[in-house]
Parts: C-alpha cells; sequence; structure tokens
C-alpha cells in the first residue's frame, strides 16, 4: 500500500478541520463522507470534491476500498462510531475527548484490539509547530530539568449546542479544551506517572446555558515532582488564545500559537474573519495567518496516513485518551470534594465525569 483511501464521519467543525488537513497530504484519497443531518454530507462532499456522502456512517464503514476513517462527531457517538469502525476493520483517528466516560473508552479499547486495527487519538497540540519545538528544546536538554508545564486553552464557549448538554457531551470546558492542556504537560514531561490532582472549577459566564462548568484551573503533581497546570476558559471574548511555558532548571520558554503568527490590524469597519472565535473584526484585532498549520492539523493528518502505512507508530494512542481522562474524573472529583486526589486512583462510578462535581454541589 502505497496510498490511502479515508473516510470522514462527521461534517461539523472539526470534520471540516480533518478535510481541509488531509488536503496537505500526498498520500491520502478521501473517497466518502458520512452525516446524519439530511443532506449535510453531500454539500460537504460537493464543496470540496469528495466523490460519495452517506446519511449513514455504517453504509460508508461497509466499503471495503476504505482503509482507515476519522471520527469527528460529538462525543456521545465516539463509543458507537469507533466499535462499528473497528469491527468494520477500519484504521481509526479518533477526535479529542476520547470518549464521554471511562467505561466508553475501555470499551472502545477492547473493540480496536479485537480487531487488530490502528488507532490514533486525535490531539493535535502534539503537531503544532511551536510546541513541537519546544518539545525539542526539552529532548534537547536547552531547558535543564522540566519542574513545570503550564497550557491554556481559552475562547467564549464552544462551535455546537451538543457541548452545551452534558448528558451528550460528559463535562464542561475541563472535558472539551482541558483534555488538550492535560495531555499537553504528560507529552512534554514524557508521560510520567501522576502522583496526584487537585482542581478547581466555576461557572461564571454561561448561567443558565449548561451545567457545566465555564473556567477550570487543574494542577498535576508527577511522580516525577514536576507540575502540570492545565486553565481553561469558555469565558473569554475575543477570540481563542492557546498558550504554554515550560520552566526548568536551566532555562524556560513560552509560546503563543494565535497571536504570535497573527497580524495585528486595526479597521474601522471591519472585514470577514480574524481567528477562531473573534467576536469582532472592528477597531485592533489579531487576525490569524495559517490557523490550521500552525494548530498542527495536517501534521496530524499526515501522521496519521503515516501510521497506516506503516511507516510510523502512533504518538497519541487510545491509551493516552485513556488516562488523561482518569485525570479529569480526578479533577471533577477534587473539585467537588475539595481535596486533592492523589493517585493510585479507582475513579468513581458515575454515569459521566462532571456528576463528581455536581453531585457533590446538589
Amino acid at each position: 500500500m502505497d496510498r490511502v483511501r479515508l473516510g470522514i464521519i462527521g461534517t461539523g467543525y472539526i470534520g471540516n478541520i480533518h478535510a481541509d488537513g488531509l488536503r496537505h497530504v500526498p498520500e491520502a484519497d478521501v473517497v466518502a463522507v458520512a452525516s446524519r443531518t439530511p443532506g449535510k454530507a453531500r454539500a460537504f462532499a460537493e464543496a470540496r470534491g469528495i466523490p460519495d456522502a452517506y446519511e449513514n456512517y455504517e453504509d460508508l464503514l461497509t466499503r471495503d476500498d476504505i482503509d482507515a476513517i476519522t471520527v469527528a462527531v460529538p462525543n456521545y457517538l465516539h463509543e458507537a462510531v469507533v466499535s462499528a469502525a473497528a469491527q468494520a476493520g477500519k484504521h481509526i483517528l479518533c477526535e479529542k475527548p476520547f470518549a464521554r466516560s471511562l467505561p466508553e473508552a475501555e470499551r472502545m479499547l477492547a473493540a480496536v484490539s479485537a480487531a487488530g486495527v490502528k488507532l490514533v487519538y486525535g490531539e493535535m497540540l502534539c503537531f503544532a509547530p511551536k510546541y513541537v519545538r519546544a518539545k525539542r528544546l526539552v529532548e534537547e536538554g536547552a531547558l535543564g530539568q522540566v519542574f513545570l508545564v503550564k497550557q491554556s486553552e481559552e475562547h467564549d464557549g464552544p462551535h455546537s449546542p451538543w457541548f452545551w448538554d452534558v448528558n451528550l457531551s460528559g463535562g464542561g470546558v475541563l472535558l472539551d479544551m482541558g483534555c488538550h492542556s492535560i495531555e499537553f504537560a504528560r507529552w512534554i514531561l514524557d508521560r510520567p506517572a501522576v502522583k496526584s490532582v487537585q482542581a478547581t472549577l466555576g461557572q461564571f459566564v454561561h448561567h443558565g446555558r449548561t451545567q457545566g462548568e465555564d473556567h477550570s484551573v487543574v494542577v498535576i503533581e508527577f511522580e516525577d515532582n514536576a507540575i502540570g497546570i492545565a486553565e481553561n476558559s469558555w469565558g473569554k471574548t475575543g477570540g481563542i488564545d492557546d498558550r504554554c511555558e515550560i520552566y526548568g532548571t536551566h532555562g524556560h520558554t513560552r509560546a503563543d500559537l494565535i497571536h504570535g503568527n497573527a497580524l495585528l490590524t486595526h479597521s474601522k469597519v471591519g472585514y470577514g474573519y480574524a481567528v477562531e472565535k473573534a467576536d469582532t473584526t472592528t477597531g485592533w484585532t489579531f487576525t490569524g495567518f495559517e490557523e490550521e498549520w500552525n494548530y498542527g492539523f495536517p501534521q496530524e493528518m499526515q501522521h496519521f496516513v503515516n501510521v497506516v502505512l506503516g511507516q510510523e507508530e502512533p504518538i497519541e494512542t487510545g491509551q493516552d485518551g485513556v488516562e488523561v481522562l482518569k485525570i479529569i474524573y480526578a479533577a471533577y472529583q477534587s473539585a467537588g470534594e475539595g481535596r486533592r486526589i492523589d493517585w493510585p486512583y479507582t475513579p468513581p462510578q458515575v454515569d459521566k465525569p462532571i456528576d463528581l462535581w455536581l453531585n457533590a454541589r446538589r
């Protein structure tokens, strides 16, 4: 095999990102797309020159000529789609968070293992060029022994209505965006064992719209005594913010994915698009430049294709997705009970991780 034929399942915001990213991969042929929303898959396919469109992802999965799929559906559909794709023998890239709950995630891993297919967990921050350079600085020893990794991603709220319903999403901003920041810290530090987790959550902006938290701060203590800090928000106006700071005994580095690559623009009348989640383009704004490349999406898609072709091993696996979920469970429990959660840790049995916070507030 020297080419990979792919299907995209999901045509929302992240499905668009997957399709655009795959356009940059020479060995990839996107041949089909599926969406349960009537007419949406066809419109998506026609706009991108994708040959076939389906309103039922199961029909897409029956095709023997499709080697791999990307999963770009809401959290509550991850288990069904991943399990069906594995049973159909398709290699899989599954968007973050890996699942809505740990039991769902464990069943997904079991299905993938039983089918013998390859799975990549979709954490694009591990492919963002600035963050990759930061990782190399750490590996080269330029910063000495790293003792603190901080990462934050913040904007004014999610793209689709289902995010606001915690029964569908599984949680608020911690599950939606904290999964990025938590895995970033694990990746930079070479995935050390966790020692403890402590978190503070709050709902400050979106009262009445969701039961979920719209701001979260999580402190992770690792066994090597390094600290990870994940701060995430649905309460920041003016467009998305994505940045990191890494401190070591011999130096430190910081990276700003958005503003550092943007044009600083002033316009009295506004213009079409500045950056993801920007609510205005009048006055002073940061105008995004090669946004998807700076986020690492095309590089992530290239890696996935390379994995399918047998040229690389997954940088991010389903087990990484599970470990992130365990930390998220501990963070919700910590915030709910007002205490530090120590490892080894067995998460309580709840329907969804946010219940560990919500139940304690009732």
